[in-house]
């Protein structure tokens, strides 16, 4: 495993998957994402996919043993060196996870070139997260900002057993869908307390070690793309030195 190493972090709404995507295709890095390779275990029938299905399943949360061990199968497969590096999204999302990476790496010559953290105010935060919708062509809008050519109201539950439902759509009339995980406020919060409670404790453990970036993430999209390439160009010229 050669190439730079990076991790993405920051709260839910931050704008991490949009700002993987341009990294990812910019320097030719493999996106990994602890989430999306839990969903891939279900295509695998080797013991240690069987264990995290039977996990899942039994709606316990995986352990961090089972974590790394995921990570640490990934990215030891052939078709990593076909990258020119690893950024990872969604992992560590603690303490004994950072130390696990930080330890694997050094074992295999290497280490974290860059953390990038998305800061953003959580009032933000939550917006961002409870008022987005997308078409079914990908376009994303947020009836707190991004709203220009869409119209949405709340709908009432009939019985008013539920809580309202966000209905939106375009001018002509093609119909805006929902996250599932974002139409609840309370676990929209959930998420954003889990960041707090978890992940930003790790920040310190990447600080002391020198590589730990922040990036206002209350700024237009292009603009933190930007910032954002500086950053990973000045750890590339690092590792030249």
């Amino acid at each position: 495993m050669d190439g730079l190493f990076l991790l993405i972090m920051g709260v839910q709404g931050a704008g991490k998957g949009t700002q993987a995507k341009y990294i990812c295709d910019k320097y030719n890095l493999l996106h990994i994402s602890t989430g999306d390779l839990f969903r891939a275990m279900k295509s695998r029938t080797d013991e240690l996919a069987k264990h995290v299905i039977a996990t899942i399943n039994a709606g316990i949360l995986v352990d961090d043993e089972t974590t790394n061990a995921v990570l640490k199968d990934r990215l030891e497969q052939d078709d990593v060196k076909n990258y020119g590096g690893v950024l990872l999204d969604g992992y560590p999302r603690n303490e004994p996870q950072a130390k696990w990476l930080t330890d694997y790496l050094a074992g295999q010559g290497r280490a974290i070139d860059a953390v990038l953290v998305l800061e953003l105010d959580l009032y933000t935060a939550f917006k961002r997260s409870f008022g987005r919708v997308t078409g079914a062509d990908g376009a994303a809008y947020n009836i707190y900002s991004n709203h220009d050519g869409i119209s949405w109201t709340f709908e009432q539950d009939a019985n008013k057993m539920f809580p309202p439902r966000l209905v939106a759509q375009r001018a002509d009339g093609t119909a805006l869908n929902r996250r599932a995980d974002d139409a609840d406020a309370f676990a929209v919060i959930g998420r954003i307390e889990k960041f707090l409670n978890e992940t930003r404790p790790v920040l310190p453990h990447y600080e002391a070690e020198g590589v730990l970036h922040k990036v206002n993430a209350d700024q237009p999209i292009e603009t933190v793309r930007d910032q954002i390439f500086g950053l990973i160009d000045a750890a590339k010229n690092r590792r030249k030195g």
